[in-house]
């Protein structure tokens, strides 16, 4: 991947900082920068997904606790972007008000046309939950792109991934212009594809 192309030059992915916890909109940056948001089940490797990404190894926070924590974590990357990583979903043990704080959070966030690149995480080793399709009718009501990450691509053999590829978009109703991508959080399979595709976005923002 080149840093520098046609004059514009890729985030610095080292100059990332940790921006605040969202609770309620007045939280959330409106300052025009891209927001690149991640979203997954809370125990589908999130947090080690924008790990990897990153290249730091306990930057994005792995909570011991998941689905506990009803907030939005911000991330500003090279002062030019934000990695939005939004509270994880579909946590059995999290209660009903819980969910319902979840719901108008999304439901806030998502009304305020804030996003730039939508980044669904899913499990390739199963078919995608009830609140997985939930997740991606999210996503695709923003009209937003919108990209999935197949993650823990190391825990399957390679005779299965294709059929679960195909699985993943079936279930999930995905248009043919969202890319789903094969990935390893632990190997670090798919990272450039997924870096490559955000910057693709951030550069489209910036014109």
């Amino acid at each position: 991947m080149s840093n520098v192309e046609n004059g514009w030059k890729t985030p610095n992915l080292h100059l990332a900082e940790f921006l605040r916890s969202a609770v309620k909109q007045d939280d959330f940056p409106a300052d025009g920068l891209p927001q690149i948001v991640f979203a997954g089940k809370s125990n589908v490797g999130k947090s080690s997904v924008i790990n990897k990404l990153l290249g730091r190894k306990n930057f994005a926070r792995v909570s011991a606790q998941p689905g506990k924590t009803i907030h939005i974590n911000y991330f500003c990357i090279d002062k030019r972007m934000y990695l939005v990583d939004l509270p994880g979903y579909g946590y059995a043990r999290v209660s009903k008000s819980e969910q319902q704080r979840w719901g108008v959070l999304m439901e806030t966030y998502f009304t305020l046309d804030l996003l730039t690149l939508g980044i669904q995480i899913v499990d390739i080793r199963h078919k995608p939950t009830r609140d997985d399709v939930t997740m991606a009718e999210w996503f695709r009501a923003s009209e937003k792109p919108w990209i999935i990450i197949a993650n823990k691509l190391d825990k399957i053999k390679k005779s299965q991934v294709n059929s679960n590829l195909a699985e993943i978009r079936q279930t999930l109703l995905l248009p043919e212009e969202v890319p789903v991508i094969p990935f390893s959080a632990e190997k670090g399979i798919g990272r450039e594809q997924v870096l490559e595709l955000i910057f693709d976005h951030i550069r489209k923002d910036a014109k």
